[in-house]
């Protein structure tokens, strides 16, 4: 098969679990202010720990080695700090912002991989990250500058804290990428969440309105169905190749933001965002393939 045409379907399905990952943000937005953050993450958890139970048993997933689970638990883990604090955010943040806040996670990566891996870190990495920085501080300029609102600032925040610990679960996306199937991933992603959510259920749980179930189960089917289409796009292509399709879905949130919320889009979120970006492909770039993470999906919404 030519080189153009086995780029082609990788790259349509990369856009496709790009496109699907910023609507299950809008979903989660919704439901946030609808049920609660809480709620909205419980009720997440459970139908996709259940959904992925049933994929797991329907694809005859062998149960996992004590290592692989151990990876499965830290990352469950740091996917259970990092949801609610940026859900949070987009509680209070307009879509677009909040995903180009989020841009920065990639970079910090950099630092993480050097850390943790021992990978090295080069003079465009630092330039890269300086310009991120810089994008970032234009959009949070831009808010506070604004008509100022505590939560809009604090919402801000937990999307850039967000954004570190999404930094440490791209590397732990990385290793979990050698050693488990999708389908395995999601399912144990959930149900460490599940676990951790479950510990408030006795206070903040509450039965969530007929209305809101089709869009906790479409939430949860919208998750995995975007983590695999990206899992199955990175295994068939080049990680450098497909990063900045997944900058798309700064549009896919802009779209749905003015939609479906009737969000704004201001000129420093635009400016902060593309300054952002532009230092992640000049990151992506200069580094050295071996060091990318093979699925680095940016925006923190995961499964």
């Amino acid at each position: 098969m030519p080189q153009s045409r086995s780029f082609a379907v990788p790259f349509l399905i990369c856009c496709a679990g790009v496109g699907l990952f910023s609507i299950m943000d809008g979903l989660m937005k919704g439901l946030s202010l609808s049920i609660g953050l809480y709620n909205a993450l419980f009720w997440r958890a459970l139908a996709g720990s259940v959904l992925g139970l049933a994929l797991m048993l329907a694809t005859r997933q062998k149960w996992p080695v004590r290592a692989v689970l151990r990876l499965h638990l830290i990352r469950g883990l740091a996917v259970s700090l990092m949801a609610p604090l940026f859900f949070y955010g987009l509680m209070h943040l307009p879509l677009a912002e909040a995903v180009a806040l989020s841009f920065i996670a990639p970079l910090i990566a950099l630092y993480l991989a050097a850390l943790l891996l021992k990978e090295p870190v080069g003079r465009q990495a630092i330039g890269a990250s300086a310009l991120g920085l810089i994008g970032v501080g234009v959009i949070m300029a831009g808010r506070i500058g604004g008509d100022y609102d505590l939560a809009a600032v604090l919402g801000a925040f937990a999307v850039l804290l967000s954004a570190v610990l999404f930094a440490w679960n791209l590397i732990l996306q990385r290793q979990q990428a050698q050693l488990a199937s999708p389908v395995e991933v999601a399912f144990f992603q959930h149900l460490v969440m599940l676990g951790v959510f479950s510990l408030g259920a006795p206070l903040w749980a509450g039965i969530p309105p007929r209305t809101a179930a089709p869009l906790i189960l479409l939430a949860a089917g919208v998750a995995f169905t975007s983590l695999a289409l990206l899992a199955w796009a990175y295994a068939r292509s080049e990680a450098q190749r497909l990063i900045p399709v997944e900058y798309s879905a700064f549009l896919w949130s802009a779209l749905i933001g003015w939609f479906v919320f009737d969000e704004q889009l201001t000129f420093s979120t635009v400016a902060g965002a593309l300054l952002i970006v532009a230092g992640c492909l000049i990151a992506a770039r200069f580094k050295p393939k071996a060091s990318l993470p093979n699925a680095p999906h940016v925006e923190p919404g995961v499964a």
